[in-house]
């Protein structure tokens, strides 16, 4: 017997106290642990300096 073959096959727990959080809410409740800080901020200005680039080549 593996170390899970006692629970493998049962059906996933759903709440009946708590219900489901929406993708919106999940992402929220998940953001404040987000290890990459501020790389969004850094994408956004590559696109602007690569936006200009290809602008000056026109």
């Amino acid at each position: 017997m593996g170390n899970y073959d006692d629970i493998i096959n049962l059906p996933h727990h759903i709440s009946k106290k708590h219900p489901r959080l929406s993708m919106e809410q999940r992402a929220a409740q998940f953001a404040p642990f987000a290890a990459l800080n501020g790389y969004g901020e850094a994408i956004d200005e590559t696109v602007k300096i690569t936006e200009s680039n290809f602008e000056e080549d026109d």
